[in-house]
């Protein structure tokens, strides 16, 4: 799918100014490595020794893929009593 980098720029136009940041850290991040990993050289890596957050943890330990709308809204610190 080819997309024209006049769509590209007006997506970024139209982000909140808050979001901008995010977005020109990954275009850079994707401008200098743009390939995809190497999966082989990934596991032969040695585990880090960093402990998980409590975050972490409660990921693990949830089996669901699934995330409710007010759950996201919950972890993302915004408001759940929107109305329409």
């Amino acid at each position: 799918m080819a997309i024209s980098n006049e769509e590209l720029v007006e997506m970024v136009k139209q982000l909140p100014q808050s979001a901008k940041k995010s977005a020109y850290d990954y275009l850079k991040y994707l401008t200098i490595s743009h390939t995809r990993p190497n999966w082989n050289e990934i596991m032969d890596l040695e585990p880090d020794e960093t402990p998980l957050s409590e975050e972490e943890e409660s990921q693990l330990k949830n089996n669901s893929e699934f995330v409710s709308w007010e759950e996201a809204l919950n972890e993302l610190n915004l408001p759940t009593d929107s109305k329409s």
